[in-house]
């Protein structure tokens, strides 16, 4: 018999139960992962029993969080109204969306809104300008926080040893032949960063894509998020680069840092 374990709030809570979340948890990711998959496939992902995988699945249908395609389940639209619901209670998020259409309008490329979650860099706004093209950052992806220009902007704001512990959890993976990979080489580029008010990603992440990012600090002068513009290599280089786009940019973090700062 489990015995019952006392959480964070002083409540009981049976180990069974946590057992039983830890694997609905799992399918989720699964099929996220996947985007989409059969019991026979969970079953085999998971460890888990194809009788087990049901069960699970069946409860997620009950509550909307999973939806079935003939033989193969998707995740349901109940996580897009949560997930709404998680970004509106970012401070200042009607503001920030509104920053990132005049961003994407007056750069005429891809503007996101990211923040920093558990080490990650996380997307959680997105507008396409009319050059606007398509990458993987897309709204609710994580990435690595050395891979972007937005995940850089945010490491320049954090204590040095906070930058060390993260690099000594995650390590420095790389993604193209760009990519930061050494702890001496990242801490130079965050220096520089300071130095020059923003971050650069020169096809770190994606090969042929850059981005500029600045970041947003909220009135206790912690990091909010960053502002980020990105597009194809052979339209980001020169003067856009290093000037129109990083000035472009910083108007809009200084008007939403402003307006928070007096709201």
């Amino acid at each position: 018999m489990s015995n019952p374990s006392t959480g964070d709030d002083g409540a009981n809570v049976d180990g069974r139960t946590l057992k039983s979340l830890e694997r609905s948890f799992a399918i989720i990711a699964e099929l996220k992962s996947r985007d989409g998959a059969g019991v026979t496939e969970l079953a085999n992902v998971t460890g888990l029993s194809k009788s087990s995988v049901h069960k699970h699945l069946a409860t997620l249908r009950a509550g909307d969080f999973v939806r079935k395609d003939g033989d193969v389940y998707r995740l349901g639209l109940r996580f897009l109204d949560i997930g709404g619901h998680v970004r509106n209670q970012i401070e200042g998020n009607t503001l920030i969306r509104e920053k990132l259409r005049d961003l994407a309008e007056e750069s005429g490329e891809t503007a996101q809104f990211t923040v920093t979650e558990h080490g990650q860099a996380v997307v959680l706004y997105r507008e396409t300008g009319s050059h606007g093209v398509f990458s993987k950052g897309r709204v609710g992806k994580r990435f690595d926080m050395h891979l972007t220009a937005a995940g850089k902007a945010m490491l320049a704001q954090m204590p040095e040893d906070q930058v060390r512990r993260l690099v000594e959890t995650d390590g420095l993976t790389a993604a193209t032949e760009n990519t930061i990979t050494s702890e001496a080489e990242l801490f130079a580029e965050l220096e520089a960063i300071r130095e020059q008010g923003f971050a650069v990603n020169e096809s770190e992440s994606t090969k042929g894509l850059r981005a500029v990012a600045v970041p947003i600090m909220d009135p206790n002068d912690d990091v909010l998020g960053a502002f980020a513009v990105a597009g194809p290599a052979h339209r980001l280089k020169d003067d856009r680069l290093t000037n129109e786009i990083p000035d472009l940019i910083h108007r809009s973090v200084n008007e939403l840092e402003l307006n928070l700062a007096h709201s």
